[in-house]
């Protein structure tokens, strides 16, 4: 299985745009398309997976700086997502706690 990192995509493409254009190359088994959290609103980029590591490559060389919707796209094999810390941000007590003086 083989992960293809699909950037510079036009706001309109679809699902559908964006599978039919990697299938001439071999089998795909998803597409997603990265939306914004809260407004729904496309992000401009997605991810393919194909299953045939050797149609994937074929994909990657024949489609990046192809143009689709009047962009030309930037297609690669996508990076492992880097470890996050763990912790997380939320609130930090700094101390203190009760402002009773004794």
């Amino acid at each position: 299985m083989k992960n293809i990192f699909v950037g510079n995509l036009s706001y309109g493409a679809t699902e559908a745009d964006i599978r039919s254009m990697f299938e001439a190359y071999g089998a795909v088994e998803r597409v997603n398309l990265v939306t914004d959290r809260d407004t729904g609103q496309a992000r401009g980029f997605g991810f393919v997976e194909m299953s045939n590591g050797a149609e994937a490559d074929r994909a990657i060389a024949e489609l990046n700086g192809r143009e689709l919707g009047g962009r030309s796209l930037n297609v690669n094999e996508a990076r492992p997502k880097p470890e996050r810390g763990s912790g997380g941000g939320g609130f930090r007590s700094r101390g203190g706690g009760s402002r009773n003086r004794w």
